[in-house]
């Protein structure tokens, strides 16, 4: 029972939450400030490059890190 309470103690953040905390707030700012960016020139195929970059930089950041032995 400790060991569960040991494991939720190390867990980081939700980037879940984190993500859509970020974007309500972008979302409050543009309200606020009464102004809503263009999307007009927006490449969607940006989102799959980050995306990309993300996984990659993720998984390159996941297989540096050394392993816990219990």
């Amino acid at each position: 029972m400790a060991e569960r309470a040991k494991d939720r103690a190390r867990r980081g953040p939700d980037l879940l939450n984190l993500f859509f905390g970020a974007l309500a707030l972008g979302m409050s700012a543009a309200a606020f400030t009464g102004e809503v960016p263009s999307l007009a020139g927006f490449d969607p195929r940006w989102l799959l490059a980050a995306g990309a970059a993300l996984v990659g930089l993720l998984l390159l950041v996941g297989s540096l890190r050394g392993r816990s032995r219990s």
